[in-house]
């Protein structure tokens, strides 16, 4: 498993009704949040990759920003972004897995919210 897939795994098994499926073989881990995708790894050209959903202006500035981030593998590529191995920081990367998280519990109908996405992972983040 490579550190990519290590981190946002640890992450994605923090969060509250979050699970491990694997609908696509066991070879691609999917991260769901009350049957809603969040989160898969797959293995690319023999590299661990991180597929997360993603606002899309937020997305085009990460993509411009990191060379490691880029349009969402197999997914709608405005609204989903891949993580690649490289020189992420892990602190980012874990972000970005609680940020995909929020956005899909946002779309859920609120009596089946496992957290309030407005407010969820929020004390966690670096004020500025």
């Amino acid at each position: 498993m490579s550190d990519l897939h290590a981190w946002t795994a640890a992450r994605a098994e923090e969060l509250p009704g979050s699970e491990l499926r694997h609908p696509f073989g066991p070879e691609t881990d999917v991260f769901a949040v009350r049957d809603k995708l969040f989160m898969f790894h797959v293995v690319r050209h023999g590299s661990g990759i991180v597929v997360l959903k993603c606002r899309p202006t937020e997305s085009e500035a990460l993509r411009a920003t990191f060379p490691e981030i880029t349009p969402g593998y197999h997914m709608n590529k405005r609204h989903w972004i891949t993580l690649n191995p490289g020189a992420l920081e892990r602190d980012l990367v874990v972000e970005l897995v609680t940020e995909s998280y929020r956005l899909v519990v946002a779309g859920l109908p609120r009596a089946i919210r496992p957290v309030d996405p407005e407010t969820f992972g929020l004390a966690d983040l670096p004020s500025g």
